[in-house]
């Protein structure tokens, strides 16, 4: 135990999973890695996270027979990317490796901690709070985003989507870091997010549709949980 553990409390919150003596860890990176895993496991798809932007990542594709995403969002063309609204039609059965800085490559470290992993978004937020009922100890950790010099830069979307879904959990014991994330959950209409950081960086890009499905809330009534390296479609028991 140390200072910064909350292992005092049921619900914990941190901006990493450095912290993880915790039964079940989730992940949530809203705009866009938890986004995409949400909706292509909806629809059957098999989504491999993976860190790393490279030819690593075609290589661990073909290690899984699966495919690999394109690592640039687009506008059209062949293929998925980190682009929710590419993942809308993937057919059932697709085994896709999905490389992101910060949602996958949180995933990779929290497999060392031994605790079941999901990934969350606001699309499935009351489904996955419904998954983690069942663990004495769940550690929540938004994902945030990376300023340029690679360091971590807080993002209010994660931070939101944590709060609700730790929200639908109120009646556990909460850290007050898990207890501060409710309280921006609760006082922000979801749609003040259209004009978050990230959300203004997809809009100037040109992918405001994609801005438009992180945000909407608890359209999906599975959760998604890794299992075997793999992100499948968990319908909460």
């Amino acid at each position: 135990m140390n200072d910064f553990s909350q292992t005092h409390y049921d619900i914990r919150l941190e901006w990493g999973v450095q912290a993880a003596e915790a039964d079940c860890v989730v992940i949530i990176d809203v705009m866009s890695f938890s986004t995409c895993v949400s909706i292509a496991t909806e629809r059957g798809g098999i989504i491999f996270p993976y860190p790393w932007k490279d030819a690593r990542a075609q290589d661990y594709a073909a290690e899984k027979n699966a495919q690999c995403a394109q690592f640039d969002r687009r506008f059209e063309g062949p293929g998925f990317t980190l682009s929710p609204c590419s993942l809308q039609e993937m057919p059932a059965g697709t085994r896709l490796v999905l490389p992101s800085p910060n949602g996958s490559s949180l995933t990779f470290s929290a497999i060392k901690s031994g605790a079941d992993i999901y990934t969350a978004c606001f699309r499935n937020l009351s489904a996955t709070a419904r998954a983690c009922e069942k663990y004495s100890r769940i550690l929540v950790v938004p994902a945030g985003e990376k300023w340029p010099d690679n360091s971590l830069r807080p993002a209010i979307e994660d931070l939101a989507a944590a709060g609700g879904l730790i929200s639908r959990l109120k009646h556990r014991r909460l850290s007050l870091e898990a207890r501060a994330a409710c309280a921006v959950y609760e006082t922000m209409d979801r749609q003040e997010l259209r004009q978050c950081g990230s959300a203004l960086e997809l809009q100037r890009r040109g992918f405001a549709a994609d801005v438009e499905l992180c945000l909407q809330q608890d359209l999906s009534h599975s959760a998604c949980k890794l299992t075997d390296q793999a992100f499948f479609a968990a319908l909460p028991v």
